[in-house]
């Protein structure tokens, strides 16, 4: 098992003086080493706790295993319902202990809900199996380990923690401004955050995560004149609504490569007639061979490195749907449902390397900066314009979304370490 135990003796940190001393980190260490069983038991339980983003009763009762680990700690914790968007609510423990807030981010809900065959807590030796193990619930227990090191330590005495861990993260419930409204408000007024959504490993090297792209959805309609396809392209009838959405999407893959930049086709369907359901999920359509379809209907996002690229390329695709063929019309409507970017600000990678003089500290390979494409939006997007944030600091695990989502248990003990020194300096450095 990797348990990392640093020699920290003969440390000398660089930079301010920091309130944390040497000391105080080798405890935090060692205490995060002898717990791990703890830890683990944690992990187990809150696991086979389902709590599906629906299952509210679920998502709660996370949420209660959480408080107990927390309240004990001194943090103040409550809960905000979220009946109004449709979803259980959100955890939010704060401990003010003078120094600079820190806001830590996770989230309590699985896309595994009380129908999927995935439930149970699986261990096989330093491997375990279970649903949202590593997201978030891998990440949760760094948080906690984390904080209870410090404890421990006595440097979390000094330090202003802010948590948040959202109940809707896999299904953000709606309206959107409302669900995230806390999470924001806590962003603005933070000098730091930190993400503990899954670390990524590459070719066995721990990545950090200074930015993550957007995801917002897109729905294309057009429409045709229909009459018998024996006069299809002629004057009378034109192209159609199918070929009118086929140039679209064709002209997106042709004329908008871009670094950073993907739109995705979701869902699609054409004819005569066609539509989708409230929820945008579900399409459906009949036609005959010879018949001009008078509809058609897509969705899909667009996922962009910052807000000047999804700017500058939604007008791009507007543009391009408005020139329409003859006897055709199209719409094109972005969502209000999604995730901003979290753009890689100087901010960001500054917080990267005091994560590395961390890691220098505990013996610890530097961490490089991941390929943004290779993440997914998260809730840190919704802070990140506000305060700089470092993210993916949780748990290492494989198979995220999927049954068989697997952790590695010692990446908890690296991972819980690492984010307490780190939580320390931040608050506790002048």
């Amino acid at each position: 098992m990797r348990l990392i135990l640093p020699l920290l003796l003969g440390l000398t940190l660089c930079g301010p003086v920091m309130a944390q001393t040497p000391e105080a980190e080798r405890s935090i260490v060692s205490t995060v080493v002898a717990e791990h069983d703890r830890h683990i038991d944690l992990l187990e339980r809150m696991v086979n706790q389902n709590s599906g983003t629906l299952n509210l009763a679920g998502v709660r009762a996370v949420g209660e295993m959480v408080r107990a680990e927390l309240e004990p700690l001194g943090f103040d914790v409550r809960w905000i319902d979220m009946a109004a968007t449709g979803r259980a609510g959100h955890l939010i423990a704060t401990h003010d202990g003078g120094g600079r807030n820190v806001l830590l981010i996770g989230h309590l809900d699985t896309v595994f809900e009380t129908d999927s065959p995935f439930q149970v807590f699986e261990r096989d030796g330093s491997q375990a199996t279970g649903p949202g193990i590593g997201d978030d619930k891998g990440g949760i227990v760094v948080i906690v380990a984390a904080l209870r090191a410090m404890q421990a330590a006595g440097t979390l005495e000094g330090s202003n923690v802010t948590i948040v861990l959202t109940g809707d993260e896999e299904r953000p419930g709606e309206p959107l401004d409302v669900a995230r409204r806390d999470l924001i408000e806590a962003g603005r007024v933070a000098d730091y955050a930190l993400e503990f959504e899954g670390l990524v490993v590459n070719d066995g090297v721990d990545h950090a995560t200074v930015a993550r792209r957007s995801a917002a959805s897109w729905t294309l309609t057009t429409g045709g004149v229909t009459g018998h396809s024996g006069g299809v392209f002629n004057e009378t009838l034109g192209y159609g609504a199918v070929y009118e959405m086929a140039r679209i999407l064709d002209t997106f893959r042709r004329d908008l490569p871009e670094p950073n930049l993907t739109y995705n086709v979701g869902v699609i369907a054409g004819g005569t007639p066609a539509g989708i359901d409230a929820d945008g999920f579900r399409v459906e359509a009949s036609g005959k061979t010879n018949v001009v379809p008078e509809i058609a209907i897509a969705r899909g996002d667009i996922r962009t490195l910052t807000p000047e690229q999804e700017a500058r390329v939604r007008g791009r695709m507007t543009a391009i749907a408005a020139q329409n063929l003859p006897r055709t019309t199209s719409e094109l409507v972005f969502g209000d449902d999604g995730y901003p970017p979290m753009a890689p600000t100087e901010g960001n990678l500054a917080l990267l390397a005091r994560l590395n003089a961390v890691n220098r500290d505990l013996g610890l390979t530097e961490m490089p900066a991941l390929d943004p494409a290779l993440r997914g939006a998260a809730d840190s997007s919704f802070v990140a314009a506000d305060v700089d944030t470092l993210a993916g600091l949780g748990a290492y695990g494989r198979g995220a979304h999927a049954v068989g989502e697997t952790l590695d248990l010692d990446s908890l003990v690296r991972q819980s370490q690492r984010a307490a020194v780190l939580i320390g300096r931040l608050s506790l450095g002048e």
